[in-house]
């Protein structure tokens, strides 16, 4: 089946919207950005706050029990320099996954650190802590899921202006045994497809400018508490699955309400896109000081247009994972000369005809595992629906059961067992989190 043929699946049965169980529980101390969180038995979650770069745990009743993890130094268990990521690990034990220093903490059901290990590679110890992007890592049946870097390098030329490499749209789930350390591909999902380019103007500064689809038709990807590795598409709303013992299935296309896109809504969505975009940066004029800050990091001169590395938040510029070369040395870094200027990058976004003529089901980064074998996939609406997001519960089989509501200005973090599910509510840098039922 193409994707023409999807309003043929809109016309079967599609579960009701429920909305998600009553909140029994909410946090009182502040937290920061939290990554992600880690149900433990008896209530108990690890909180990983990566604005304090801190890990916590809590009780039932979000009460701090301990700090497993933090950034003071004179402690022996220091969070690291950047933020990172818990994964849950052999029976209640998690691991804490540290980029900065290549390792991963192995924190017991009672918060302590027991041991340290090395990552399984050096390349993928980012991947490995990805948690704030979206599915970061998985443990699984003695294997590391995760997903692979994307290989590519970029150079720049006797001038000094720098040739953005084509990136692929799509990238590989890769799995390594943790004893042998062996790396297999596990299948590959598609990707938001970004075009870059850069030019350099002659008295040294660098544009930047950065084109983007707003609506692509992508893949997700989770690991089931089973230990089955479901792979997303987003072109027609099925699930490929990979066993533990490495069998592959595919499961019947999945029932949704498919939306045909006119040349007139392409257009309008564009326009409205890039109204939020000026909005959004008339309120936060730094955030395109950070943008060129982290593009001034890769290539090693640290600084943005107007000196503000740091963007609004005041803190570091995030860190890009680029190789830069440089030919000749004049004007590039690190071969000589006078390091390029940096200046704030133009988002333009692709032509109206190039979006997708039905709305996809889902963004990138939409699907979560819960602990119960199912997944749970963020939905993009087809038609205005008050409230929060809302879910698709789908099972182990590929079916969509259910479709939960949850609480406006929510986002779920994370799962615990018995239709346990973790909400997180922001208000700017600070998070409050929530327990709630599923049912």
């Amino acid at each position: 089946m193409t994707l023409a043929m999807a309003p043929a699946l809109g016309a079967q049965s599609r579960p009701p919207i429920r909305p998600l169980g009553a909140v029994h529980a909410t946090t009182t101390d502040s937290l920061g950005m939290v990554n992600n969180v880690r149900a433990l038995p008896g209530g108990r979650l690890l909180i990983n706050d990566a604005t304090s770069r801190r890990v916590l745990l809590v009780d039932s009743t979000f009460h701090t029990i301990s700090i497993v993890a933090d950034s003071t130094s004179s402690t022996a268990n220091a969070y690291g320099p950047r933020s990172g990521s818990l994964i849950a690990f052999r029976g209640d034990s998690t691991l804490f996954v540290d980029a900065a220093s290549l390792s991963m903490l192995v924190i017991d059901p009672a918060g302590k650190i027991g041991r340290v290990m090395s990552v399984p590679r050096s390349q993928d110890a980012m991947m490995l802590a990805a948690g704030g992007l979206g599915t970061g890592a998985y443990y699984s049946n003695g294997y590391l899921v995760y997903r692979g870097m994307p290989g590519f390098r970029m150079q720049m030329g006797p001038t000094g202006a720098p040739t953005m490499p084509s990136v692929a749209d799509t990238m590989a789930i890769v799995r390594v045994n943790l004893q042998s350390r062996a790396v297999d591909t596990v299948g590959f999902i598609k990707i938001p497809k970004t075009n870059t380019n850069m030019t350099r103007s002659d008295d040294g500064k660098v544009s930047i400018s950065i084109e983007v689809n707003p609506l692509p038709v992508v893949d997700d990807w989770v690991v089931t508490s089973a230990g089955d590795v479901a792979l997303i598409r987003g072109k027609d709303y099925h699930i490929d699955w990979m066993s533990p013992d490495g069998t592959h299935r595919a499961s019947p296309k999945m029932a949704f309400d498919w939306k045909r896109l006119s040349d007139e809504q392409k257009v309008a969505l564009i326009d409205s896109v890039k109204a939020i975009r000026d909005r959004a940066a008339a309120a936060n004029p730094g955030q395109g000081n950070a943008m060129a800050a982290a593009f001034g990091a890769a290539l090693g001169t640290g600084g943005a247009a107007g000196g503000a590395a740091g963007g609004a938040a005041g803190g570091a510029a995030p860190t890009m994972v680029m190789r830069f070369e440089t030919r000749g040395g004049a004007g590039g870094p690190p071969g000589g000369g006078a390091a390029p200027q940096i200046m704030a990058p133009q988002i333009n976004y692709v032509s109206p005809t190039e979006l997708p003529d039905y709305q996809p089901a889902f963004f990138a980064t939409a699907a979560k595992a819960d602990d119960d074998g199912n997944i749970w996939v963020r939905t993009i609406p087809t038609k205005p629906t008050p409230g929060g997001a809302v879910y698709d519960v789908i099972n182990a089989k590929g079916e969509v059961v259910d479709r939960v509501q949850i609480p406006e200005n929510r986002t779920i973090v994370g799962f615990g067992r018995g239709g346990v599910v973790i909400l997180a509510s922001q208000d700017g840098m600070t998070t409050k989190l929530e327990r709630a039922r599923a049912r």
